[in-house]
């Protein structure tokens, strides 16, 4: 029997996006379940917890576009410490004494909101001359990285005290939650670094999906994967629906180009009844697709 859907897995405390995928992996072996191949849809730092969609089969071809999503979270900021990875697991760099009152917190906002540029951290997975940034931070060497144009489409003050505060955050794909919570703190007075922080969203999954690896491990088990794995479609909640005959199917399927329709513009997801066909194109001159699914 093939999978093909998503697993949004709730991530814990210290285990890396690779390490969910590599669980994930070994709790449908351990179930006899067939060979699978199985991606993520966006990285989630070992110190973060929360939604961390699993592709599985062929919805691990819709996996960079859910790296392209608008993501959520919720984190939170300590006052008067920078770090060098700007979170808890980096050693002090920087020091103040200043502890922002909820006004000043609250004036400072409305600068990070919308179209911003951020310089990522030091400490990330980006690039540099071929080398991971994290790699050359380690090593002592001296990053710099090129500022990245990018929207925070709401940013809100949830709740604070004298020591920390905690914000939401809704973003375009590229942010660094880190990097905003350095810039907030700076922008206030002080120092500051991300102390806890959560994802609540990733594109169209949301906590409320999300599911322990030891909970979605005894659900297959006892109900098995129609109820375990989400459909491939979960993935394209936010496309409309294309339907197709099945002669037009099989054309799809061979990536063969279909004449276009005056009515229908832009991306759908072509549908042979209830069967995902492909992502395809539309417009007045041809249906053209973007990528097939073999199912």
């Amino acid at each position: 029997m093939s999978i093909h859907g998503w697993v949004v897995l709730d991530k814990p405390l210290g285990l890396s996006s690779a390490q969910g995928v590599a669980a994930v992996k070994r709790i449908l072996r351990t179930g006899g379940f067939p060979k699978t191949k199985i991606g993520h849809g966006g990285t989630l730092d070992p110190l973060a917890t929360g939604v961390l969609p699993i592709a599985l089969g062929e919805a691990t071809k819709l996996a960079g576009r859910m790296l392209d999503a608008t993501k959520g979270y919720a984190f939170e900021v300590r006052w008067g410490q920078a770090t060098a990875t700007d979170d808890a697991e980096g050693e002090v760099v920087a020091e103040s004494d200043v502890r922002p009152a909820r006004e000043q917190i609250e004036a400072v906002l409305p600068q990070f909101r919308g179209p911003i540029v951020q310089v990522p951290p030091g400490f990330s997975a980006l690039k540099v001359d071929g080398v991971r940034a994290y790699k050359l931070a380690r090593a002592g060497e001296t990053v710099e990285l090129a500022p990245r144009h990018l929207t925070i489409h709401a940013l809100d003050l949830v709740d604070c005290d004298t020591d920390t505060a905690r914000f939401e955050v809704t973003c375009s794909k590229g942010t660094y939650v880190r990097s905003l919570a350095r810039d907030i703190a700076l922008a206030a007075g002080t120092v500051g670094h991300v102390s806890a922080l959560r994802r609540t969203r990733a594109g169209p999954f949301t906590l409320s999906q999300a599911i322990s690896l030891d909970n979605w491990a005894a659900l297959l088990q006892e109900a098995g994967l129609e109820q375990a794995v989400l459909p491939l479609t979960a993935g394209l909640d936010d496309i409309p629906a294309y339907a197709v005959s099945p002669e037009e199917a099989t054309a799809l399927r061979q990536g063969r180009t279909l004449p276009g329709h005056p009515a229908y513009h832009g991306l759908y997801l072509a549908t042979d009844g209830p069967v995902p066909v492909a992502l395809v194109d539309i417009d007045a001159t041809a249906i053209r697709v973007v990528r097939g699914f073999n199912l």
